[in-house]
C-alpha cells in the first residue's frame, strides 16, 4: 500500500483528494495548520470513508517544524502538495505574505524530497499561471503570460522550482493546473467550509441563496464576452480529487521526469450562466449586482482537457448544474447540522 503525505489536508480539495486516496486504499498522513480550513474536516473524512487520518499542525515555511515531522512520519511513497494562501483579492494587497508562504513552504518540500529519496511530488497549480490568454482553449504548450496577481505568480514559481530541482532528480513530478473547481462531496458530509468573506463564486451563490450573506456582487459586466461576465472553466472537486489518485498511478508508470496537466471541463461558461445553472438546480431565484471589475481577473480561461484525459484516464462530468446541485445540498446540510461542521455552525439568519 502506498503511504502518501497530504498538505493542506483539511482543506477545500484536500480533503476531498484525501477520501479519494482512501477509498482507493492509499495510506494518508495530512500537514494542514488550519490557517484556511477547519480541523473538523477530519471528522467528515472519518464519517465519509471510516478511517480516521493522522495530522499534524505546523507551518511549513518552518524548516525546523517540517525537519522534526518528516522524522516523526517516517517513510512516505510521496507527497502531494495543496497548501498555500489562495485569494487573488489578498495577495494583491498582500504580497509578500504570498510570496513567503507559498514559495517558501514548497522550497522546504522540495528539500524534503530530495533529502528522503521522496518518489513522487504532486503539485497543486493553478491555471492562473497562463495569465490573459488570447487563445482558446489553453493546452499545456500554451505559454505562461504575465501573471495577473502574486498568487498566480507564486504558482508559475512553483513550477518553475520543480522543473529545476527535477533536473537532476529521480523522482517523478506532476504539476496539475485546476481551472475551477466546485461542489462538494455526494454525500454532503464534506465541502467548501465558507469564510466570512470567500472569494470563490459558488459560495458567493450558495450563501446569498440560504441568507448567509446579503448581497452577491458579480465583478464586471463589460468583458468582451458572450454576456459580459468572466468566463471560466468550472470543474466538480470530486473530479479533482480523484485526478490526484490517478496521477498517482502515472508516476508509478513514469518513473520519472516531469508532467503538466489541465484539470478542466473543457467548457467555458460565463459567470451568468453558472447562477442560472445555480437556479435551475435548486429551484431557487438568486438577486444580485453588478459591479465593477476585480483587480487580478482574467477574461477568460477554459481547459483543453485532452491530455489529462489521455495520460490518466480521466472522465469528469461537465455538468455545472451537477456541481450547482451537490454545492447547494452542502449549504443546506451546513444548516441543518448534517455536515461535519455539526449543528454549532447553524447560523441564525439561514432561510432555507
Amino acid at each position: 500500500m502506498a503511504r502518501i503525505l497530504v498538505t493542506g489536508g483539511c482543506g477545500y480539495i484536500g480533503s476531498h483528494t484525501i477520501v479519494d486516496l482512501l477509498k482507493h486504499g492509499v495510506d494518508v498522513v495530512s500537514i494542514d495548520n488550519f490557517s484556511n480550513a477547519d480541523k473538523r474536516v477530519l471528522f467528515g473524512i472519518e464519517a465519509i470513508t471510516g478511517k480516521k487520518v493522522k495530522n499534524y499542525t505546523i507551518n511549513l515555511t518552518d524548516v525546523q517544524a517540517v525537519t522534526k515531522t518528516f522524522d516523526d512520519i517516517g517513510h512516505i511513497d510521496g507527497i502531494i502538495h495543496f497548501a498555500a494562501f489562495k485569494s487573488v483579492p489578498e495577495s494583491v494587497a498582500k504580497p509578500l505574505l504570498y510570496y513567503h508562504n507559498n514559495i517558501q513552504s514548497t522550497a522546504n518540500l522540495l528539500a524534503e524530497v530530495q533529502l528522503r529519496n521522496i518518489g513522487t511530488f504532486i503539485f497543486s497549480s493553478s491555471c492562473s499561471v497562463y495569465g490573459q490568454i488570447k487563445t482558446l482553449p489553453v493546452n499545456e504548450n500554451t505559454a505562461l503570460g504575465k501573471a495577473e496577481c502574486p498568487y498566480a505568480y507564486t504558482k508559475q514559481i512553483g513550477e518553475q522550482m520543480i522543473c529545476d530541482v527535477a533536473s537532476f532528480s529521480q523522482s517523478t513530478w506532476v504539476s496539475l493546473r485546476y481551472f475551477n473547481p466546485v461542489g462538494a462531496h455526494q454525500s454532503g458530509i464534506i465541502g467548501e467550509v465558507p469564510n466570512d468573506k470567500p472569494n470563490n463564486l459558488v459560495p458567493r451563490i450558495t450563501g446569498k441563496s440560504s441568507g448567509r450573506y446579503d448581497d452577491l456582487t458579480i465583478f464586471g459586466g463589460d468583458y468582451d464576452t458572450r454576456d459580459g461576465t468572466c468566463i471560466r472553466d468550472y470543474i466538480h472537486v470530486e473530479d479533482i480529487a480523484h485526478a490526484h489518485t490517478l496521477a498517482l498511478n502515472l508516476s508509478r508508470e513514469q518513473n520519472t521526469g516531469v508532467h503538466v496537466l489541465n484539470l478542466g471541463s473543457g467548457e467555458g461558461v460565463s459567470v451568468l450562466e453558472a447562477i442560472q445553472a445555480f437556479e435551475k438546480a435548486s429551484g431557487r431565484k438568486l438577486d444580485y449586482m453588478i459591479g465593477p471589475r476585480r483587480e487580478g481577473d482574467v477574461v477568460a480561461v477554459y481547459a483543453d482537457k485532452n491530455q489529462a484525459s489521455k495520460l490518466l484516464q480521466w472522465t469528469p462530468n461537465p455538468s455545472v448544474e451537477h456541481m450547482m446541485s451537490t454545492a447547494w445540498q452542502w449549504e443546506v446540510n451546513m444548516a441543518s447540522g448534517k455536515s461535519f461542521l455539526g449543528k454549532d455552525y447553524s447560523i441564525e439568519n439561514f432561510h432555507l
